[in-house]
């Protein structure tokens, strides 16, 4: 019986993978620097103070590395207060599964200030029992560790539990671990679409079943 379902946020609640991919050349735009193709598989993976540092030596941009992570944390804050929407769909996902008795809760790589901001003027909020982060938790995703740390806020088992992710690192994590997987596909996210879907228990393309009302039987919750 499931009774718990933890959800990853960018990207699978909210539609903000775009800005992420293109956080580099929104930048360089706003100070009216054209990036070159590319630019986001160049700073894909460094950390953000590597990228500010690559960002002012390869553009010339007159301002430290230090004023330019400032910058983008004050770019992206802006986004999640002001201008991020929900994935099309998941506030109708969100009502399904609390209105079978499922406890819902957050696990995020991103600030926690910013999501619930985000998360409250979609009118999402509500839908969470609580919102984890891996700042807080110490760890990454891939340790199942802020998973763990949800379940025992619930006072559930892995096998219990739902988990929701875009990136197949995070569902390979929380799969090992024992709990059950859902992948959901974003156009900006997971480039191994083929590999997400093989690991994945049930894989979602849209809530657009959830949207219209019309289910057939795409997770594992009784209607």
């Amino acid at each position: 019986m499931i009774k718990g379902a933890i959800f990853d946020i960018d990207g699978v609640i909210l539609d903000s993978m775009e800005m992420w991919n293109d956080l580099g050349k929104r930048y360089l735009s706003s100070m009216g620097i054209e990036a070159e193709k590319g630019l986001n598989d160049i700073l894909f993976s460094m950390s953000m103070e590597e990228g500010a540092r690559y960002l002012s030596e390869h553009y010339h941009v007159e301002k430290s590395s230090v004023e330019i992570v400032e910058d983008i944390k004050n770019m992206i804050e802006n986004f999640y207060v002001n201008e991020v929407h929900e994935k099309d769909g998941a506030k109708e996902l969100l009502a399904f599964i609390k209105k079978q008795g499922i406890k819902i809760v957050a696990a995020t790589s991103s600030d926690s200030v910013q999501v619930e901001k985000a998360l409250r003027r979609n009118c999402l909020y509500e839908y969470f029992e609580k919102i984890f982060t891996t700042s807080e938790i110490g760890k990454s995703k891939h340790s199942s560790d802020i998973y763990d740390e949800a379940t025992r806020y619930l006072h559930i088992l892995q096998e219990e539990t739902l988990v929701f992710e875009d990136s197949l690192y995070a569902l390979k994590t929380a799969r090992e671990a024992g709990y059950i997987v859902i992948a959901v596909f974003d156009q900006y996210g997971e480039k191994n679409q083929y590999e997400l879907k093989m690991m994945a228990d049930y894989y979602l393309e849209d809530y657009s079943a959830f949207k219209s009302g019309k289910l057939g039987a795409p997770l594992p919750i009784a209607l």
